[in-house]
């Protein structure tokens, strides 16, 4: 289906908008406008119109925390028709992970001119106030939700209300665990902003530290927390990794820790030394191996100092991990043989 032609019959001067599609540029207010932030409440409609005058704080300034789409269409605008109430169900269907904010060419042709839209329906994603992909004409739900699934995250999407923390602290989670740690730890800190007392932020932030070789601010998050949250599951798993990482710092390269081993195999410290600079490393399943094979070997040695260890690599994982539970089945495989 072709997109209706349009031409923006209004004048672009005065709007107070400095826009560039093409460079991804769009910024300001319109002239004489006062604008706001959010609603008091943190929430915003997952659906809305918006104006020339609206145009900031309803697009650019939302595309900070999620991903907006703006949908410019006209009342005589068939496909536009179309097109609509397929866009709004996607967008209730998205379970907040993009807004939907459109805009009548007809009444408000100034930012579409900016734009340089020459035809309609045409729906632009904008995050972190930039637009930063389209597409034009009516087209089946399941490109847009492709569409919208492909749009960066926001940078720092700030928790916005108590409904909104979980989803953030989730982000942060995927973000540390895929080697992020700078933006992780900017959203687990903008978590505790609102919270302070929330024990999952406060244990994610210290990771974010522990990521990046900062030992003593990991130390200092916990440090002021009373006997009670030391001992809550997610403190002392981390108060556990951090152990580890203290332990690990001194220990060298794990390329020479591997070397000690197998020249000397039978050199349980050197095995023992490799185990924990290889959990350091985020390889478990290989840590909990070396571990094992000490235990096979001399269950005594150290006083049961690999299989203790082992057990707090366990604790450190957490009971679901695969490594957890492949290492469990090694170490009863070996006590009850």
């Amino acid at each position: 289906m072709s997109n209706e032609p349009y031409s923006p019959s209004a004048s672009m001067s005065g709007t107070g908008y400095s826009a560039s599609y093409g460079n991804n540029q769009l910024s300001g207010n319109a002239t004489g406008q006062s604008t706001t932030s959010a609603p008091a409440d943190g929430k915003r409609p997952a659906i809305k119109d918006t104006t020339t005058a609206e145009f900031a704080v309803d697009v650019i300034e939302a595309s900070n925390d999620q991903i907006v789409l703006v949908d410019f269409w006209a009342n005589w605008c068939g496909p536009c028709k179309q097109l609509g109430p397929i866009l709004e169900k996607t967008i209730n269907d998205s379970n907040g992970k993009a807004i939907l904010v459109k805009m009548d060419i007809d009444k408000y042709p100034e930012v579409a001119g900016q734009m340089g839209i020459k035809s309609i329906p045409a729906v632009v994603a904008f995050v972190d106030g930039k637009p930063v992909d389209a597409f034009m004409g009516a087209v089946p739900e399941s490109q847009i939700k492709e569409f919208i699934n492909k749009q960066p995250s926001p940078a720092n999407p700030a928790p916005a209300g108590e409904d909104n923390v979980e989803s953030v602290m989730a982000k942060a989670s995927e973000l540390l665990n895929a080697g992020d740690s700078a933006q992780a730890a900017e959203m687990f800190a903008a978590v505790l902003a609102k919270e302070p007392g929330n024990l999952d932020a406060i244990a994610g932030l210290g990771e974010c530290y522990l990521a990046v070789g900062e030992l003593e601010l990991a130390q200092n998050i916990v440090s002021s927390l009373p006997e009670t949250q030391l001992a809550t599951p997610v403190i002392a798993s981390f108060l556990a990794k951090l152990k580890l990482v203290e332990q690990t710092a001194a220990l060298g390269s794990l390329d020479d820790l591997e070397k000690n081993v197998l020249e000397n195999p039978k050199d349980h410290q050197a095995r023992y030394d490799f185990a924990l600079a290889l959990n350091a490393h985020d390889k478990r399943e290989e840590a909990a191996s070396q571990l094992l094979e000490i235990v096979a070997k001399d269950r005594k040695w150290n006083e049961d100092g690999a299989r203790e260890q082992l057990l707090q690599f366990f604790e450190m994982w957490g009971p679901m991990d695969p490594a957890t539970l492949s290492g469990r089945r090694g170490l009863s495989s070996i006590l009850f043989s």
